[in-house]
């Protein structure tokens, strides 16, 4: 049988392994380009559908009378379902065609567009929100997949390099944009073209991409994991829906119980998934992964990252339009420091940092987030509710910086040490926990920021009281009336800060006709408001920050326990004309090899752990070498101690090169070849026990 890459029998392949209809001796597709621009605008709605919402949540929240819980809805919403069915929705494609489930995906892309920017209430745009996300889980993972079979190995670069370009793009221009299409008011429609603005272009993908995108499939028969997808929904449902809901119902027991039941849920699919792995089935997460130290620990670190990102976004939105009274437009422009900083931080930290420094980079990053943070902490600290666009421009910019150093190379330094073969899952996985965090973060607002504002107005009212007061009796208000005014100001901002945010002023809010009708006193109330509203959501927005920092200090303490730094490409090369398979012989070569049971070099420690750089001058084979083996007749004497060139150390006594003069006959484990430490040297037949037991030492 045909060995192909050391493995001779289809049904051994991994699972994600490049596996098409579509052979790749076949021409390329003459329309590969015109298929591509129907990908990477599809994947620009779906990206610039995650950013563009949140500009435009406060104008949703004033029109549908929406409250806190319902626009974290809107934005986790999208999230959740997203993170949840990626992974199904690329083994959807390898069943039954990437072309039609991407086709499939993007017909409901549009049409759920179309029903949020119709939806009349606030529960009928988060339902709506949520089909949007899973629709996009459908159709984003059929974009790559489509590309790596529709062009051929050398252009494929240069289209990965697009679809990478057009992610940045629409990061950029979301915030942007939201704030755009909110303050122009397009025909009277508010925020709703922030969703319309998807129909035409979706469309238009619809008839263009059926036209031009080839078909293609995995031929294996992969089947999907429903029991893992229904119990992962379960568990995470049972945690996200008493967290953002709590607040607003005033966190009853039995959400509590609720989220104490996400635990053994949670169990119950992490058993489900070893099962199916153990009895060679398609386990919706490979739990294998899990088991690689570097994977694990870039795992942790990402999902804490896009917590904290959750976090931020929402809560500074909501900071600049409903604390310091900013239109979408002005909040809008304010994101572009950000992505100013975030764009050449991830270029420089990718092309520059990281073949130098490895994991450090992401060291320097959360340094630079944290600066970011306290800067920021200081700006709304120092100028209150007189914050402004320029004030914000330096803090925002590092932050940015910082968050381009983490958020570009974490994925290729904890995915460094992830097997080929298992590559296609664990990229996967990783984008689900980017949606997944983010969705974890919308959550854990209702509780670090939108929970603080009531205690948050007290200290506010405290602040701004004595001023109000001074303000009423210049405008001619008898002491006593203004002390009252002043204790009545107080209790409507504590009941405005501790309400459900649904637009409708508490009770305690009702003013005077008599103070009412006085301008003075009108302009005075309405600026110790501004004021206090301002002060109410800095005071949580700093909270927040803060909560942000402690995550990004403990995603800093587990960066250690990701690999140091990735092997540039190319400096470890397999010898030519040879077939590797594991468990088989290797021969010895002369320079670097990769060992086909690892991923670095055959010289490394085993387990797949690299071995550390070395940090004395001499030749590695001139180091000592613990080693019984004598070396071969003909070695000359500066030379007698074994060269590790291939030291597979659990099959048996180094089988490395040993250096020797010409003359000198290749030593015995040179002309019989080298074991990996995966494989299993076969035993000596033939001849006494003694000599059997010396041919198995390496002794002549």
């Amino acid at each position: 049988m045909a060995v192909e890459n050391g493995i001779d029998d289809p049904r051994q392949l991994p699972e994600d392994a490049p596996q098409d209809s579509a052979a790749p001796e076949s021409p390329p597709d003459p329309r590969r380009w015109i298929a591509l621009t129907v990908l990477l605008v599809a994947s620009f709605m779906d990206l610039l559908d995650v950013t563009i919402v949140n500009v435009a949540l406060p104008s949703i929240q004033s029109t549908l009378g929406a409250g806190y819980a319902a626009i974290q809805w809107v934005t986790a919403g999208y999230a959740l379902a997203f993170a949840l069915l990626l992974i199904t929705g690329g083994r959807l494609g390898d069943i039954y065609g990437r072309k039609r489930i991407f086709m499939i995906g993007i017909t409901g892309f549009t049409l759920a567009s179309l029903l949020c920017g119709i939806a009349q209430e606030p529960w009928q745009l988060a339902v709506f929100r949520l089909v949007q996300g899973a629709a996009a889980a459908v159709m984003i993972p059929q974009v790559l997949a489509i590309i790596h079979v529709t062009f051929p190995a050398g252009e494929r670069g240069k289209a990965f390099g697009l679809a990478g370009a057009i992610g940045g793009l629409a990061a950029i221009m979301g915030m942007v944009m939201g704030g755009v299409l909110t303050h122009w008011d397009l025909f009277g429609l508010a925020w709703r073209p922030i969703f319309l603005i998807n129909v035409p272009v979706g469309i238009a993908g619809i008839i263009i991409g059926a036209r031009v995108i080839r078909e293609s499939r995995d031929p294996r028969r992969v089947r999907l994991d429903l029991t893992g997808v229904l119990l992962a929904t379960g568990a995470l449902l049972l945690l996200f829906f008493p967290l953002m809901q709590g607040r607003e119902l005033g966190w009853p027991a039995w959400g509590f119980v609720s989220m104490a039941a996400a635990v053994p849920v949670a169990a119950l699919f992490v058993a489900h998934q070893r099962r199916k792995t153990g009895r060679g089935g398609y386990p919706l997460v490979p739990m294998s992964l899990f088991g690689q130290r570097g994977f694990s620990a870039g795992v942790s670190v990402y999902l804490l990252f896009n917590i904290g990102m959750g976090i931020f976004f929402l809560s500074w939105t909501l900071y600049m339009q409903l604390g310091l009274g900013w239109s979408p437009l002005r909040a809008g422009l304010s994101g572009v420091p950000f992505c100013l900083g975030a764009a050449p931080g991830a270029g420089i930290s990718v092309a520059v940092l990281m073949p130098r420094f490895g994991r450090k980079v992401l060291h320097a990053g959360v340094g630079l987030m944290l600066v970011g943070i306290v800067a920021y902490v200081w700006v709304t600290a120092q100028f209150g509710a007189d914050v402004s666009f320029w004030h914000q421009v330096l803090p925002l910019l590092v932050f940015g910086v910082g968050f381009g150093f983490v958020a570009a190379p974490l994925p290729e330094i904890a995915l460094s040490d992830v097997r080929s073969e298992d590559a296609g899952s664990a990229s996967g996985l990783f984008n689900a926990n980017q949606q997944l965090g983010a969705a974890f973060g919308v959550a854990l607002a209702s509780v670090v920021f939108f929970g603080m504002l009531g205690g948050q107005a007290a200290s506010s009212v405290d602040e701004v009281g004595p001023r109000l007061r001074s303000d009423l009796v210049a405008a001619g208000v008898t002491e006593a009336r203004a002390d009252e005014t002043v204790t009545a100001f107080s209790r409507c901002a504590e009941a405005s800060a501790k309400s459900d945010g649904h637009g409708d002023a508490p009770a305690a809010c009702t003013r005077e006709p008599l103070l009412a009708s006085q301008p003075a006193v009108e302009r005075a109330l309405a600026e110790a408001d501004r004021e206090g509203t301002a002060l109410t959501f800095a005071g949580a927005f700093r909270i927040a920050l803060a909560s942000i920092a402690g995550l990004l200090v403990l995603a800093a303490l587990v960066v250690p326990l990701l690999p140091r730094r990735k092997e540039p490409e190319g400096s470890v090369e397999e010898p030519a004309g040879i077939s590797f398979r594991p468990g088989r012989p290797f021969p010895c070569h002369r320079g670097p090899v990769r060992c086909p049971c690892r991923t670095g070099p055959c010289g490394a420690v085993p387990r797949g752990r690299r071995a550390r750089p070395a940090r004395e001058s001499r030749p590695r084979w001139r180091r000592p070498v613990r080693s019984r083996r004598r070396a071969p007749r003909g070695t000359p004497r500066r030379h007698r101690r074994p060269h590790p060139g291939l030291p597979c150390r659990r099959s048996g006594p180094p089988p490395g090169r040993w250096p020797r003069s010409p003359a000198a006959p290749g030593p015995r484990h040179r002309r019989a070849g080298a074991w990996c430490s995966a494989g299993r040297r076969p035993a000596p037949t033939g001849g006494t026990a003694d000599q059997r037991s010396r041919r198995w030492s390496g002794r002549s």
